[in-house]
């Protein structure tokens, strides 16, 4: 990123390369938009005359509306794609799919696949050709979900300066990532924001849902990461749990014994959060499976969980986004 502060991405597909000035753009960028959401009028006109295409091949409820809600907040034009009603039925590709809607005018393509790689082989597509359209990774696969880790690292942040959300804020920190960290997109993403801290990240899940490799995510960012097949050794004295979803839908049945058997040693309790830090709090990406990766009272506890508070900082992290790619600037360039 140059020195200057200047914006100088115009897609956002994975966190693998962002910078830290980067993170910290999107964290005060968010922080701006977050006011804007406590006013009355919660609109600004900051991409009025832009259109956002949600293409989103994969059912999802949390994201794709969050994303919808940011655009329309910051007075954007909507296409909403469903591939059940789409000519994808008839034939059609994805790339025929996303070549239409930037012949009506898309100037942002928000891409949700289930398959790793297909909001990069747009991008890469869109470039080769010169098309002017920036494209922003919803979830693909297996791979990355971008913009729920800078949600649940402006939670986090927020939490610890509400005033100033910045990176350098987390220095110092134990942060456990619990559960199925294999199939997890949401995971890969968290990994990658939170090693560009000096947080130390702790991963814990069954053998089946963290392979050895993981050791290898991070090894030349300034935090450190730990594997562990127990759950004790992740939870001992940590400030943040991030508690992951099983992914039943992309699991074959041999990965765990049984549900009940995976709460019993991976679910996160009241009663194994007496292994942290006493003011620790907790947070999940959503849908969250209640009983199994978390006990229900957790999920509704103000005083521990972040869950609500997340779902609220979704629209104001997407904002910030859509906003970055979208006009090419940060707050600071647009007030001057």
């Amino acid at each position: 990123m140059p020195a200057n502060n200047t914006w100088g991405r115009c897609h956002i597909l994975s966190l693998a390369n962002f910078t830290k000035a980067e993170y910290d753009t999107v964290l005060k960028t968010t922080a701006s938009f977050w006011e804007v959401l406590s006013r009355g009028i919660k609109k600004v006109p900051t991409l009025q005359g832009q259109m956002v295409a949600n293409l989103f091949f994969e059912p999802s409820t949390r994201t794709r509306s969050s994303f919808e809600i940011a655009a329309k907040r910051l007075s954007a034009d909507i296409l909403n794609f469903s591939s059940a009603t789409s000519s994808m039925t008839k034939g059609e590709t994805i790339l025929d799919t996303a070549m239409a809607y930037m012949a009506m005018g898309t100037d942002i393509m928000v891409i949700r696949h289930r398959q790793a790689g297909i909001p990069q082989v747009i991008a890469q597509e869109m470039d080769n050709l010169g098309i002017k359209v920036s494209i922003l990774n919803a979830g693909d696969g297996q791979h990355e979900h971008p913009s729920q880790a800078l949600l649940d690292l402006f939670t986090i942040c927020t939490l610890l300066d509400a005033k100033n959300p910045r990176l350098d804020l987390l220095k110092g920190k134990k942060i456990a990532i619990i559960g199925d960290i294999l199939h997890s997109r949401v995971a890969h993403s968290n990994i990658w924001s939170l090693t560009a801290t000096d947080a130390e990240v702790h991963l814990a899940a069954p053998p089946t849902l963290l392979p050895k490799f993981f050791n290898n995510y991070g090894q030349d960012r300034a935090g450190k990461i730990f594997l562990h097949w127990q759950l004790e050794p992740a939870l001992e004295g940590a400030d943040f749990v991030i508690t992951l979803r099983l992914q039943k839908e992309r699991m074959a049945s041999y990965l765990l014994p049984s549900w009940r058997e995976y709460h019993y040693l991976f679910g996160i309790t009241k009663s194994k959060l007496k292994l942290c830090n006493p003011n620790v709090k907790v947070l999940h990406p959503g849908p969250v499976n209640r009983g199994i990766e978390i006990s229900s009272d957790l999920v509704d506890d103000p005083e521990i969980s972040l869950i609500k508070d997340q779902v609220t900082s979704g629209v104001a992290v997407r904002m910030a986004l859509l906003y970055l790619i979208g006009s090419g600037k940060t707050i600071e360039e647009e007030k001057e």
